[in-house]
């Protein structure tokens, strides 16, 4: 016959599979579902129905941990440094806008035009008067976001969402030693909570703010500190949602992080920037140092630096409401410190909170 030969090559060369294709299309699809029902979960909640507490397996959290979501972070933030023409940043910037509802009438720029990429829109300053600063409380809230928990540290455990802890030592680390930290010369406690607390009658507190994508980026300091180290933890840069903190526990100790710790007038403090899905760039302003998603890291790992020197032996004095890093787009600050037992937070869990206003008082 005149019938061509159809040349074909082995069935499992046409549909061999590497397993990191296999990882990332399963775990993409399962982050995607687990969005879907996230979604429906906060439906229910703002029609006023309570959703019980579903923590994820470990094999849940290993399968979304295997999205590459560094990689993907990175190229984010390449992107969103890439130079936009003048014609079409008004359309790309009113989207993004209108999306999270963005208020710029706060922004020091209002001009869309001026913004040559989607990272300096992201870290847009706001207008002096824009975030007034309270001076009568001794805590204000470090940046604009979303109150998740607050309260009272107990037991070594603090609640990223209610009903949802993670431990204070993972979070944290290992307990600085007495040569860098100021605040490590009260004498050790049974606990890792306990030898963080410096004066008797001092308890330890927490507070989570979350960030969403349409928040004001930049993040100041909570009161009148002094920052004496910083530890930086690299790991995965999974989202930080309500939803995804009400699903994950220990989800903050197994994400990126920046944990910066000190003194202030009632004993310790720390201020911790998570990173998170495309929030790959933590940057803290004084500290030219830190450098964090990095291609490549040991699980587990983390860094220090102290700030006290032969020169500096203080560390880093902050005052309240200055300006102390930024994310690139959205995250979480947690707040742990030691104070007097009469301190009270002035919140309610899911509230809107803005940089400057109150956070508690004695």
């Amino acid at each position: 016959t005149d019938r061509r030969k159809l040349h074909t090559a082995p069935v499992g060369q046409v549909f061999r599979l590497r397993p990191l294709h296999v990882l990332v299309a399963t775990g993409g699809g399962y982050a995607g579902y687990r969005k879907y029902e996230h979604y429906k979960l906060e439906q229910l909640e703002k029609r006023g129905i309570e959703v019980p507490v579903k923590l994820a397996s470990e094999w849940e959290v290993a399968l979304y941990k295997s999205v590459p979501t560094r990689l993907l972070s990175r190229a984010w933030g390449r992107l969103n440094q890439v130079e936009l023409p003048t014609w079409l940043r008004k359309p790309v910037y009113s989207l993004y806008i209108w999306t999270f509802g963005v208020n710029m009438k706060e922004a020091a720029v209002e001009d869309l035009h001026h913004y040559r990429n989607l990272s300096e829109f992201f870290r847009r300053k706001l207008k002096p008067q824009a975030r007034p600063v309270s001076g009568v409380h001794s805590v204000i809230s470090p940046s604009d976001g979303k109150i998740l928990n607050f309260g009272q540290v107990k037991n070594c455990e603090v609640e990223q969402v209610k009903g949802v802890t993670y431990s204070l030592e993972s979070f944290l680390g290992p307990r600085i030693s007495t040569e860098e930290m100021q605040f490590s010369r009260a004498p050790p406690g049974n606990s890792f909570q306990q030898q963080l607390v410096t004066k008797e009658g001092n308890e330890l507190y927490h507070c989570v703010i979350y960030l969403a994508p349409g928040d004001y980026h930049c993040f100041h300091s909570p009161t009148d500190w002094t920052v004496s180290h910083r530890r930086h933890f690299p790991g995965s840069l999974m989202s930080v949602n309500p939803g995804i903190a009400r699903w994950i526990k220990e989800l903050f100790c197994h994400n990126e992080r920046v944990v910066l710790t000190g003194d202030w007038k009632h004993g310790f403090f720390s201020l911790t920037a998570v990173g998170a899905t495309n929030v790959g760039s933590i940057r803290i302003y004084f500290d030219q140092d830190l450098h964090t998603n990095s291609p490549s890291y040991s699980k587990g790992s983390y860094n220090d630096f102290s700030f006290i020197s032969n020169n500096n032996k203080e560390g880093i004095p902050m005052r309240k409401g200055e300006h102390l890093g930024e994310f690139n787009l959205g995250s979480t600050i947690v707040l742990i410190f030691e104070a007097p037992k009469d301190f009270k937070f002035s919140l309610k869990a899911g509230q809107k909170i803005r940089f400057g206003e109150a956070l508690g008082s004695l």
